[in-house]
């Protein structure tokens, strides 16, 4: 079974949060969301932003507050 882009987009936000979820909630979130702004390029972070309001119980709780830490232009 294939996962469909959306689902890797998830996936990936998620295993970025588990990597840095041992520095705590706080520094894990900002961690996450650094990384997402400095290495996801504007079309990944805008969908990974839709998919939180469409999808948001498949994101972890570090996952989700990072996307929403990510500007509304994301770009």
């Amino acid at each position: 079974m294939s996962m469909t882009t959306d689902d890797k987009l998830v996936y990936m936000v998620n295993q970025i949060a588990r990597n840095f979820a041992a520095m705590g909630q706080q520094e894990a979130m900002t961690a996450t969301a650094d990384h997402l702004l400095a290495f996801w390029e504007p079309r990944m972070k805008l969908r990974i932003r839709a998919l939180s309001v469409e999808r948001p119980d498949a994101l972890t709780p570090i996952a989700a507050a990072a996307v929403a830490r990510l500007p509304a232009s994301a770009g």
